[in-house]
């Protein structure tokens, strides 16, 4: 028995180690790949000698190789809640080599009050390569096997954790400059300086001020809104080239996940069989859970590899409000197990509805339970499928509860009212929604009802290529289209190069992952985070105006979030849009 196991654990990690001997693994700082992009000579002919520094803005992604368009200012405000993290984006930019670039931030003062700088992240924003979208201008989603077929530049996205670094002549480079708020915070104006040091002693300065206003955002794990990013352990494990489930694998994705903690995920990605998506991400997900099919015909389960996920996650991390499971429905229809009869890995081939299929997940299902219920965690697990369609989804759900019918299921998907009663976790695609009547019960009921966006969508979208606002846009979508939050297929599902090139071989660039290796947030991230704490802020607010029957206050907010639907995409492009209503919710 424990020999069969063994060889299962074997083969999982060959598996999901397969072609790491060629990976380079860059820790550190790292060269980028080149801009072949045009350049503006004159445009540098006409700078000062000295190196310049200005304020930006976060919804510009700034060229690399070009004088940035700014309106050179050297003080900037941002207005945020208690508890609440804002941005500011810098621009430095020079006509000489510049040698050991760093940076300080003092701390931020209103009186005796003080917004200490150890609560200030400062980034240098790196490039990576991106592409575009489909030639038709209508989405992202296709196989792309030859990259010169597509038009392809350094983007800034990436937020570095080197924290000096060279910068060449006739270069720009964004610094990005996070502040946390603490809720402890007296309301008021904070002024400091961030300080840019190069050539060991020559500085520049800007002035950053904070007005905190008088309310609090609670912290992300006490907020409302149902962040789903599916997490892909198997990519750090490659990445980093450590073995699978190692203490070393752990401590590598620590700081990725503690990062998807403090954006407010809800939800532990978990897999129950090996390549649920057929291994469409350069590293595939395995199976968390062994299965053997022993001499008499019965079956033998071992938990080992998800106690350990779900334990680090819940208890490390300090993500634990639901575990999804991958999944019933594979996008192929092939399952494995470990047959001690011939001492290898063996595939079921069947489709929902099959005696096989019952044959096989029934056994599964019922210990299953037994183990969640066991380990105090039925009640946050759901069996989750993911585009299926409904004769599948049906077959599946019978098999389910009859199981155990307390289950709960999950689908990212299509709407079909035959099973819509069945689902506590439903998401769906970007563009459709809950009839009013059907979401107001599912409310009641406790389940929960998303939105998720995915290559098809052209905008809002969190590509490389993609205008930062749009991650923003999102959760405005999600506030106005009455959704409890929002799904994502992919957090960490990295290319073979993730610093160097987004870029993939199915999808648009960017669409597999949205923070880099080693902990390295992005702009798309920060920006993403931006629109799940408006969303906070709305529901704080609303609930807030309608105990207090304000209901001018109330229409007032409901008409600023009322434009964030798929329409509205037509009539206002999503930054100005985001720009204007962030505006507005920090009036109130």
């Amino acid at each position: 028995m424990k020999h069969g196991f063994l060889i299962y654990l074997l083969f999982a990690f060959c598996l999901a180690t397969n072609g790491q001997e060629t990976r380079n693994i860059l820790t550190g700082d790292y060269a980028e790949l080149t801009d072949t992009k045009p350049v503006d000579k004159e445009a540098w002919d006409k700078q000062p000698g000295k190196p310049q520094l200005s304020w930006g803005s976060t919804d510009v992604r700034y060229s690399k190789l070009n004088v940035p368009s700014v309106n050179k200012t050297q003080r900037l405000r941002i207005s945020g809640w208690k508890g609440e993290r804002v941005n500011a984006q810098a621009i430095l930019w020079t006509t000489n080599n510049l040698e050991k670039v760093s940076l300080s931030v003092s701390d931020l003062t209103n009186g005796k009050s003080v917004i200490p700088a150890s609560v200030i992240r400062t980034n240098f924003v790196r490039y990576v390569m991106t592409d575009e979208l489909n030639k038709d201008g209508k989405g992202g989603c296709g196989h792309r096997p030859v990259k010169a077929d597509w038009d392809s530049s350094v983007v800034a996205d990436v937020l570095d954790i080197i924290k000096v670094k060279d910068v060449k002549a006739r270069s720009a480079q964004p610094i990005w400059i996070n502040t946390w708020i603490p809720e402890n915070t007296k309301p008021g104006v904070y002024k400091g300086t961030v300080t840019l040091t190069y050539n060991t002693s020559s500085a520049l300065t800007l002035n950053l001020e904070v007005e905190v206003l008088n309310r609090t955002l609670p912290a992300p794990k006490n907020w409302a809104f149902h962040l789903d990013l599916w997490q892909n352990p198997y990519s750090v494990a490659r990445y980093h080239q450590v073995p699978l489930w190692s203490k070393e694998h752990f401590d590598a994705m620590l700081p990725v996940m503690k990062t998807l903690a403090d954006a407010g995920q809800k939800v532990i990605t978990t897999t129950i069989m090996h390549k649920p998506w057929n291994g469409q991400t350069e590293d595939h997900f395995d199976s968390m859970i062994f299965r053997m099919k022993k001499m008499d015909g019965t079956w033998e389960f071992r938990y080992d590899v998800f106690d350990k996920w779900v334990n680090f996650m819940m208890n490390e991390v300090g993500i634990d409000k639901q575990i999804n499971c991958y999944t019933l429905i594979p996008w192929a229809l092939r399952f494995d197990y470990f047959d001690q009869a011939t001492n290898r890995i063996q595939f079921i081939e069947a489709k929902p509805g099959d005696k096989a299929y019952e044959d096989y997940w029934g056994p599964f299902l019922k210990d299953f339970a037994r183990h969640l219920k066991s380990k105090g965690w039925f009640d946050k697990t759901t069996i989750a499928m993911d585009e299926r369609g409904l004769d599948a989804m049906q077959e599946a759900i019978k098999v389910i509860k009859n199981a155990d019918p307390d289950f709960k299921i999950s689908l990212a998907g299509n709407y079909h009212p035959e099973i819509e009663k069945d689902l506590y976790d439903l998401c769906l695609a970007f563009g459709h929604n809950f009839p009013a009547d059907v979401k107001a019960r599912r409310d009641k009921e406790g389940k929960i009802s998303t939105v998720y966006t995915c290559c098809a969508e052209a905008l809002p979208n969190t590509f490389t290529f993609s205008p930062p606002a749009e991650a923003t846009w999102i959760g405005w979508h999600a506030m106005a289209g009455n959704y409890d939050g929002y799904l994502r297929w992919a957090y960490n599902s990295w290319t073979k190069e993730p610093l160097l090139d987004s870029r993939f071989r199915s999808w648009a660039a960017g669409d597999c992952y949205i923070v880099y290796p080693e902990n390295r947030s992005s702009i798309r991230m920060e920006k993403l985070i931006e629109g799940i704490q408006d969303y906070e802020k709305i529901n704080i607010l609303k609930e807030e105006f309608k105990n207090k029957n304000n209901k001018s206050k109330l229409e007032k907010l409901n008409t600023l979030v009322s434009s964030f639907t798929p329409e509205g995409l037509t009539k206002a492009y999503p930054t100005q849009a985001v720009q204007q209503a962030r505006t507005e919710l920090n009036k109130f």
